[in-house]
């Protein structure tokens, strides 16, 4: 199945002074357009987080225990899973995995953005496929999440599966100082430039595996559409956003995944793995 083309266009401001870029999906999933919002003038923090509700619902809690468990028996037992799992054993890519490992015995799996698991099948779905991962992999070592759209619920959830929710709002600027899988399919691009700006270093990038949208995909379709306002600043305020992204691509190994069948396309068109390969400090010029 063909991959959707990503086109950013500016809207107008909001009344806090924000500008959104819209990143629309042709066909029938053009009503989910993602949105990044970039404030305007402000550097992203990290953040203490918890979440907005802090009671837990048992009937909620085993409700959704029972969704999951079901997505990754879904998963787990279909030509998607098998097709993925090819991937990522054949040579070149196992060959990736094992530079990224280096000394030592386990990619730590951060996931950011993963959305609400309660309410959509598609974050299920995304989750139950990294579940699976490290499952099938020893090489894969603890999953940390993260998501500020989490509840108490999903929280508890999630820990009785096996992985660490953050209590802090990394932005996304996790730095690698051990070797880490990135999990973030489908997250606003404004993370991925946030990841990589954080690891802006040789040393940082080659201890990355990530998988998410494809940087070819932006590299090739990104355009902006600007209001006659404002220009210089929208157009500095926007490029801010995707500048990582695009000077990536020039040492990234690309891989994309196949989505199979329809059951998928919605979680997973248009991602791939993306492995960095540097050798020096120069290749890291933004211009």
């Amino acid at each position: 199945m063909a991959t959707s083309t990503k086109v950013l266009t500016l809207e107008s401001p909001t009344q806090t002074g924000e500008w959104t870029v819209v990143l629309p999906r042709k066909g029938r999933h053009r009503r989910n357009s993602r949105k990044i919002t970039i404030a305007k003038g402000q550097q992203q923090e990290q953040q203490p987080w918890v979440p907005t509700d802090l009671e837990i619902d048992p009937e909620r809690q085993s409700k959704l225990m029972h969704k999951i468990q079901a997505c990754m028996k879904k998963i787990e037992n279909s030509q998607f899973f098998l097709a993925f799992l090819d991937q990522m054993q054949i040579p070149k890519v196992l060959n990736h995995f094992h530079r990224v490992l280096g000394s030592e015995s386990q990619l730590q799996m951060v996931i950011y953005g993963i959305g609400s698991i309660e309410s959509h099948e598609t974050p299920r779905l995304q989750l139950s496929l990294a579940l699976l991962m490290k499952r099938k992999f020893s090489w894969i070592g603890d999953i940390e999440v993260f998501d500020p759209v989490l509840s108490a619920t999903e929280s508890r959830v999630l820990e009785d599966l096996g992985c660490s929710v953050l209590s802090l709002n990394e932005q996304g600027r996790r730095e690698a100082k051990k070797s880490t899988l990135f999990f973030m399919p489908h997250c606003e691009a404004v993370l991925y430039n946030n990841l990589l700006q954080a690891n802006w270093g040789v040393e940082s990038l080659n201890r990355i595996a990530l998988f998410g949208n494809s940087f070819e995909t932006y590299e090739q379709h990104v355009s902006f559409k600007y209001y006659d306002q404002e220009v210089s600043r929208m157009n500095s305020s926007v490029a801010e956003s995707v500048t990582h992204i695009l000077a990536a691509r020039r040492f990234i190994d690309e891989f994309r995944i196949e989505t199979i069948s329809d059951d998928y396309f919605a979680a997973f068109h248009d991602s791939s793995w993306h492995f960095f390969n540097l050798a020096c400090e120069n290749e890291l010029q933004l211009n």
